[in-house]
């Protein structure tokens, strides 16, 4: 085992191969306030990507509904449950990772769901009180929250399929840290599905090789954001690239969010893979849970997230969510608009910081008819 800096868990730690960080880090950020589950993303991304012969049950993207929903069934409660009880308190993590908690003769603590465990993708939708199916309204009192966690492939920084793989056919680009399985090599062990915490990494039964979200490279290659994210309805999303954790740049929005000013958060950052995508965490939900989901430094996000209306710079990050489909490599705030450019730094989309309303007549002349909502 090599000793790798975990920027997220604020410390050393140990990972199978040498730390090689990429020239520039593929990720994403959902805003979970805004998360409608549409499933608008699923759909873009099925039908671009898993729609061939033993695809079926593959969804790369998917949205599940918190904290009863799954996909698999149960996927976080069990690695957690199996990973036990660790301290989450202060800045640097001091439980064990899924390295550090390895049974003796493997590389990392996993498990192989079952097939059956990718049989209900909708489980748990809308649901509150963990009654299925209906009939959550006759137990009182229950809980009065949920949200919505979208998912794809966090394209780790020491990511667990390529840690597990015996064949070494997961790679890492090192141009923009994008991991891809090379289909070539692979000879269908599995031992990526069973390593992999999020449950990101699917068995084809019909190829019998294994596949995986591929971060819509042709289209990143281009300049342009994944499918899911230009999709989204909501705009919850934004996909761009992450600089160096410890020289950030904050003209990137990515850089800005996640290092400078911390609003948005990854996902189980104690499994110790440094996952690349970040949530702002919802507004509304019980502070500890979100400490296990998100990190010791929910709370504060949300704070920061409240108090956008106030900063201007913040905002203008905040708004370019689903502005473009290019990605926005580089912002800045002018006069009451937030302007992204893409690598070469020519101007790409203009927001306003503040939507001017507009104010119709209740009675339309031209169309002769009532407007039941004026404003």
């Amino acid at each position: 085992m090599a000793r790798v800096h975990n920027w997220q868990l604020g410390r050393e730690m140990d990972f199978p191969y040498e730390a090689r960080r990429p020239d520039r880090q593929f990720a994403m950020i959902f805003d979970t306030n805004k998360c409608i589950s549409c499933q608008t993303c699923t759909v873009a991304c099925k039908t671009t990507w898993t729609s061939g012969r033993g695809q079926e049950y593959m969804y790369w993207n998917n949205v599940e509904t918190k904290p009863y929903g799954y996909y698999p069934l149960g996927w976080d409660v069990h690695i957690l449950d199996r990973l036990g009880v660790q301290p989450l308190d202060g800045p640097v993590y001091q439980g064990k990772t899924l390295f550090d908690a390895a049974p003796t003769g493997e590389i990392i603590l996993g498990y192989l769901p079952e097939d059956i465990d990718y049989a209900h993708p909708n489980i748990g939708e809308d649901d509150c009180t963990g009654l299925m199916p209906q009939g959550a309204h006759l137990s009182m009192p229950h809980m009065q929250w949920m949200f919505y966690l979208p998912r794809i492939c966090n394209h780790c920084t020491y990511p667990a399929c390529l840690s597990a793989c015996p064949r070494q056919s997961i790679y890492k680009r090192k141009e923009d840290g994008i991991v891809l399985l090379d289909q070539s090599r692979c000879r269908g062990y599995r031992e990526c599905a069973r390593a992999c915490p999020y449950k990101k990494v699917y068995f084809n039964a019909q190829t019998r090789v294994s596949e995986k979200c591929i971060g819509c490279y042709p289209a990143v290659e281009g300049g342009r954001q994944t499918q899911c994210t230009t999709s989204c309805i909501g705009k919850i999303r934004i996909q761009g690239f992450l600089g160096a954790p410890d020289a950030p740049d904050p003209d990137n929005p990515l850089d800005y969010l996640v290092f400078v000013r911390r609003v948005a958060l990854p996902l189980y950052p104690q499994f110790g893979l440094e996952p690349n995508t970040y949530y702002i965490p919802p507004v509304h939900v019980p502070p500890p849970y979100l400490r296990q989901m998100f990190g010791g430094g929910a709370e504060q996000a949300i704070a920061t997230y409240r108090a956008a209306r106030e900063d201007r710079k913040l905002l203008g990050a905040l708004l370019l969510f689903g502005a473009t489909p290019e990605i926005s490599h580089f912002f800045r705030v002018d006069g009451d608009q937030v302007i992204g450019y893409d690598a070469k730094q020519a101007e790409i989309v203009r927001v306003p910081l503040h939507e001017p309303p507009a104010v119709r007549e209740l009675y339309d002349v031209k169309h002769r008819a009532y407007r039941t909502n004026i404003t």
